[in-house]
């Protein structure tokens, strides 16, 4: 194996993994906002408090994908 095709290889699996690391926060933010809408519904009049609490579970979920595509350029 030529160092080239092990540079190719590291690469893609790189790109594996940062596809499995969005995959956990994906269904988490798709969880999170279902749930969030469906409390809504319920009970329109806590809708602001809802949002509130929406958007600050948004910023932690997102912060696992972010975390996931830094790894990936720190492996690499």
């Amino acid at each position: 194996m030529d160092v080239t095709t092990l540079a190719e290889l590291n690469g893609n699996i790189a790109t594996v993994g940062y596809g499995l690391a969005a995959t956990g926060p994906g269904i988490g933010l798709g969880i999170l906002i279902g749930k969030t809408i469906e409390g809504m519904s319920r009970q329109p009049e806590v809708a602001g408090q809802l949002r509130a609490t929406m958007f600050i579970g948004v910023a932690f979920v997102e912060v696992l994908a972010l975390l996931g595509l830094v790894t990936g350029f720190l492996f690499t």
